[in-house]
């Protein structure tokens, strides 16, 4: 816990520059005398930080001294690109991960780190500003979402509004995206075939699958999306028909 808060420190002391010893206390939720004892045990591992006396005072690092985040975790990373959604985050059970995110941010990702959080990030769209946790389906989204991240088959079982009997389809989860508080699910039911879109709120239950998929190369979800908005496909076929 101290390790964390000790990095905690020199993260917000690298993007917010000069802070006093109770403005650090209050973002970290410890007493003044912790920062100060905190502020000593970096300072004795050899981060330069040095304190300002005077009215104006307080605590900042050398000029020019950074630290690489190589301690961001994948999820953390991937959070990066969801902050704007905490909401959603939640939804896809990455709520955990937010708030150390957050303050991660500010700082410079390794490039390898980088590269992974953007190619995450460009598989979740989020089209509106609002959404509902209550809605039917929530309950599944941590499944779905880690079958996209990881490029495994699902097994979902779902019903249509109209239907009577539940259907079962093994799929290849492409991406989801959130529109005016719905989740959807877009999936092929094999890779490289057209995909379709699944409204999460019809799934009654998800399942694994031991299969690996790899989308195809020029499937773009932004761009599939908006031309789904518009009433067709980039080849002129509707999609208004579900798996």
């Amino acid at each position: 816990m101290r390790a964390s808060r000790l990095m905690s420190i020199v993260l917000l002391l690298q993007s917010r520059g000069l802070m006093t010893a109770r403005a650090l206390a209050e973002e970290l939720d410890v007493s003044v005398r912790t920062v100060y004892r905190d502020v000593e045990a970096l300072s004795a591992s050899g981060v330069p930080v040095y304190g300002e006396g005077g009215r104006d005072g307080g605590y900042r690092l050398l000029d020019g001294y950074r630290t690489r985040l190589t301690g961001l975790t994948p999820c953390e990373a991937e959070t990066l690109f969801l902050l704007p959604m905490a909401g959603p985050a939640s939804d896809l059970g990455l709520a955990s991960y937010a708030a150390s995110a957050q303050l991660k941010i500010a700082a410079a990702l390794p490039a390898e780190v980088g590269d992974h959080a953007a190619r995450i990030g460009s598989r979740f769209l989020i089209d509106g500003d609002s959404w509902r946790r209550d809605a039917p389906g929530v309950g599944r989204l941590p499944v779905l979402a880690q079958a996209v991240k990881d490029e495994q088959a699902v097994e979902v079982r779902y019903r249509t509004p109209d239907g009577n009997e539940d259907e079962v389809h093994a799929v290849s989860p492409y991406g989801m995206v959130l529109e005016a508080g719905a989740w959807y699910l877009v999936a092929a039911h094999t890779p490289g075939t057209t995909p379709m879109v699944l409204p999460v709120s019809w799934v009654r239950a998800t399942a694994p699958s031991l299969h690996d998929f790899r989308p195809p190369a020029d499937f773009d979800l932004r761009t599939f999306w908006a031309a789904r908005t518009a009433g067709a496909t980039p080849s002129g076929r509707l999609t208004g028909q579900s798996l």
